[in-house]
């Protein structure tokens, strides 16, 4: 059964915001009436922490899909370096990068939050691998940066999500400036459904080998930045990956995929905007969507 503290963003974000199937008299009352669909219970933690919610849900095993404002475009914020870290990986699957490359760089590339990349300036520096890891755990600014540079650059990972499908999710920018997104700009946007699909192609194929598969799995599991978005959300002994972004303007995100026991994985993609809420009562927001997409699957179990 679902552990206790999954319910406690519900209480964080004010409202019974929940969800969850028949049989199960305590946890309705405290979440929600079992007659609630996922995207009306969405649609309760957009009105209590304020702003735009847009999530997408995805069951890779049976198909079934949900949405909340899935279609609408939202910053992209820190999420895009998930998708940059996977360029790199399938340009290692083309014989075009090594992990292994040594990148040097000087202090005065170095912009704001760089945890691991700020000790290496001006000395030996990080390879690729080392980047890419930073990128996704550590949210690395720096790091994002120079495996930009070294790939292309946003225009170049843009025309890569292309050929993956993805025709709306576009990075203009690098490290700080994307996450200035004023309401209506397209620039560095994604959908929520624009991700669950780009990601699913990512983490589990045809986007990458098996080897960059697991490795993009494994730098999304081991984020260190997530603890109380989605992750918050999930049942204990659940396996999850994400990426966090968050942004001015009201804007927290996290988007990844987690994998219920003995059944396939779920992609799940959560992205608020214009919130006037605190950091941390939007962090309890999305801590309940990942509690709600657990249900959800637990439902159709």
């Amino acid at each position: 059964m679902v552990q206790r503290r999954i319910f406690l963003a519900a209480a964080a974000v004010g409202a019974g915001a929940g969800w969850w199937p028949t049989g199960h008299a305590e946890d309705q009352k405290t979440m929600g009436p079992a007659s609630e669909s996922l995207e009306q219970a969405l649609g309760r933690i957009e009105s209590a922490v304020g702003g735009r919610l847009g999530v997408a849900v995805l069951d890779t095993q049976t198909g079934r899909q949900a949405a909340h404002r899935g279609d609408e475009r939202f910053p992209l914020c820190s999420t895009f370096k998930l998708l940059l870290a996977a360029q790199v990986l399938h340009r290692v699957d083309q014989g075009q990068e090594r992990l292994d490359r040594r990148v040097t760089y000087r202090r005065a590339d170095l912009v704001e939050y760089s945890p691991a990349t700020a000790s290496h300036a001006d000395a030996g520096g990080m390879t690729v691998g080392q980047l890419c890891e930073a990128a996704v755990t550590l949210s690395d600014n720096t790091a994002a940066n120079l495996l930009l540079a070294s790939q292309g650059g946003p225009l170049a990972l843009t025309a890569w999500l292309r050929t993956l499908g993805d025709g709306h999710t576009r990075l203009d920018r690098g490290e700080p400036e994307l996450n200035d997104v004023p309401p209506g700009e397209v620039r560095d946007t994604t959908t929520p459904w624009a991700m669950v699909r780009t990601v699913q192609a990512i983490a589990l194929g045809p986007a990458l080998t098996e080897a960059g598969r697991e490795q993009v799995r494994a730098w999304l599991v081991g984020n260190r930045t997530g603890d109380k978005r989605l992750r918050a959300g999930m049942p204990a002994g659940w396996r999850i990956g994400e990426k966090t972004g968050t942004g001015p303007r009201g804007t927290s995100n996290d988007a990844g995929l987690f994998w219920p026991p003995g059944r396939g994985p779920v992609m799940v993609s959560c992205y608020l905007t214009g919130s006037p809420a605190s950091a941390e009562r939007r962090d309890a927001a999305i801590a309940e969507v990942g509690a709600l997409a657990a249900r959800w699957v637990l439902k159709a179990s």
